[in-house]
């Protein structure tokens, strides 16, 4: 029989699976049905709307792809905070050459049990450090000080890149250390404790 600490890896595996391959059906499963929320660098919002603007991209040919690492999950009755190390790797051009982005960093999943099947509450990244790479070696790029600048070390390459897709990147999300990153502790504590929300979304 499927442990607890199994059945939340699994989870876990499946969101980053179905997700790059564009099983939405199978991708709606992962997130709980009325309470689900994401929070990326380029979206915040309803799992239902993340999945629909996912769809959108992969569609018109978006390139974001996820690699799992090393896991651990703190359980409390039909409540989890599951940790996972994580890369995003996303391609795209900047000022018209090519470039790969690898953010490297953590998925931290507030999740619960319903009717004996776990599912994410709320899905919180936390990005720790990342580079950005002309696809093509002999390629030369030159980035705007300016611009990168305005963006955490823990995704400013991964922050510029979709800037320059057009997208609108928040700024203020949890890195390595920092405040940010200690209030997600916090709301995690709280969520094993029994807290009626997943913490602060928005």
């Amino acid at each position: 029989m499927q442990t607890d600490r199994e059945a939340l890896r699994e989870l876990v595996d499946n969101w980053a699976v179905w997700r790059d391959a564009g099983d939405w059906d199978r991708f709606a499963r992962v997130w709980d049905e009325d309470a689900g929320w994401m929070t990326a660098t380029w979206f915040q919002g309803p799992a239902k709307d993340f999945i629909a603007v996912s769809r959108d991209g992969f569609e018109r040919g978006v390139s974001i792809l996820h690699f799992l690492g090393g896991h651990s999950a703190d359980l409390a009755g039909d409540r989890a905070i599951a940790q996972t190390k994580m890369t995003i790797n996303q391609r795209a051009e900047v000022d018209g050459v090519e470039v790969d982005v690898v953010c490297t960093g953590r998925f931290y999943d507030f999740c619960h049990r319903r009717d004996g099947r776990w599912t994410i509450v709320r899905r919180q990244p936390i990005y720790e450090k990342d580079r950005l790479d002309p696809v093509d070696p002999a390629a030369r790029l030159e980035l705007d000080p300016a611009l990168l600048a305005r963006f955490p070390i823990g995704y400013r390459h991964l922050g510029y890149l979709q800037t320059k897709a057009g997208f609108t990147v928040k700024l203020d999300l949890p890195g390595l250390t920092g405040e940010a990153v200690q209030r997600l502790y916090d709301e995690g504590a709280k969520w094993l404790a029994g807290s009626a929300t997943a913490g602060e979304v928005g």
